[in-house]
């Protein structure tokens, strides 16, 4: 089977509404051929909806769907040329699995020896040689998944949309089959947009990441820029966990400070952007270090709960005005800390971020 290379998908000023309710506002996106993106966010972020439009199950209120520089947003779905996998995988129960794969090629009215060749190739490509006349009952979570990979890609589309498929798995097959989409992915060279709540599924997945918040585009980048710098609070609170201290930027000594509750805090020199303004300062807990509170350097503070994560112990300490989260490796010579002791906290200001402090308020770090 000769795969076709990925195709481009763009959305023009995409809305969905439900009445007076927008759902998607006015979305603007540009996908690159063989990408694989993922749309992130809450539950009613609008993520699925804008899938739904794009595989033509959902018109759209107003807006453009442009596939390989076509508009397809009056197509049906079916002349779109797009494959689909549910968390559900929609797989028939009562077909084998060679015949669930050879479906979409049976509606296109390929010939019996073309389908099934083509059949055979896809399973032996997405690890499931041999499995050919099994039922879906007779096979595991994750063997069901790529059955319907498998059906979703025995037709060479150009673009693949992927819903939530983890989310029937358990921790284990997940991980696993994390890896096992990237590999298939790269090895088709098909265009992935994939639908998920996941955020450790969008990091380590995606070529990029589209934040959605509201219906709207909050954040648009790769998995590096989302996390490490974050353009909003709602960024920086949802993907990954964060400490956020509010405050005003201010210069002093040739050197850039966070003037608030917690006294005045170094931060990374690009915070000239805040000049006199209010900001959050963003600390990530792995970028944070504890060190013994007759130390010269960091933030003194108070251990307030030190709990063992396995790869990491998390610790909450209580600095003046505010509590920050600090994740330290469990290795054998680090500095444990003890509820109720002094310690210290430090960084290095190029780790953190800055971020504006005019932003609708959410529950602080209790």
């Amino acid at each position: 089977m000769a795969d076709r290379p990925g195709i481009s998908l763009s959305l023009r000023v995409l809305t969905k509404r439900y009445g007076r309710q927008t759902v998607v506002d006015a979305v603007e996106l540009d996908v690159a051929a063989g990408e694989f993106l993922t749309l992130l966010g809450p539950s009613g972020s609008g993520k699925s909806s804008i899938l739904m439009m794009v595989a033509g199950f959902t018109p759209p209120s107003s807006g453009d769907v442009v596939l390989g520089g076509r508009s397809v947003a009056s197509l049906a779905p079916e002349k779109r040329n797009i494959g689909v996998v549910f968390q559900n995988y929609a797989l028939f129960p009562h077909m084998t699995v060679a015949e669930n794969v050879g479906f979409p090629l049976k509606m296109r009215r390929l010939p019996r020896a073309e389908r099934d060749a083509r059949v055979t190739e896809t399973l032996a490509r997405v690890g499931l040689a041999g499995f050919d006349g099994r039922l879906p009952a007779q096979l595991s979570g994750g063997q069901q998944q790529r059955v319907a990979l498998a059906r979703a890609l025995v037709f060479a589309p150009g673009l693949l949309l992927m819903d939530e498929p983890l989310g029937a798995l358990d921790r284990n097959l997940r991980e696993r089959m994390k890896h096992e989409i990237r590999r298939i992915h790269a090895e088709f060279g098909v265009t992935v947009v994939y639908v998920t709540h996941d955020q450790e599924e969008a990091l380590t997945m995606s070529d990029r990441i589209a934040l959605l918040d509201r219906g709207r585009i909050a954040q648009l980048g790769t998995a590096r820029e989302i996390y490490e710098r974050p353009k909003t609070r709602f960024v920086a609170e949802f993907v990954g966990e964060s400490s956020l201290i509010p405050g005003t930027l201010v210069e002093d000594g040739g050197r850039w400070w966070l003037d608030g509750s917690a006294g005045r805090l170094p931060v990374p020199r690009e915070a000239a952007a805040f000049a006199g303004r209010s900001a959050l300062l963003m600390l990530r807990p792995e970028k944070l270090r504890l060190v013994a509170a007759e130390s010269r350097s960091g933030v003194p503070g108070t251990v307030i709960e030190a709990v063992f994560v396995g790869e990491a112990l998390r610790t909450v300490v209580r600095i003046e005005g505010a509590a920050i989260v600090v994740k330290t490796a469990t290795r054998a010579g680090e500095f444990r800390p003890i509820v109720g002791a002094p310690v210290r906290v430090d960084w290095d200001p190029a780790d953190l971020a800055v971020l504006p402090g005019e932003e609708r308020a959410t529950a602080d770090l209790a």
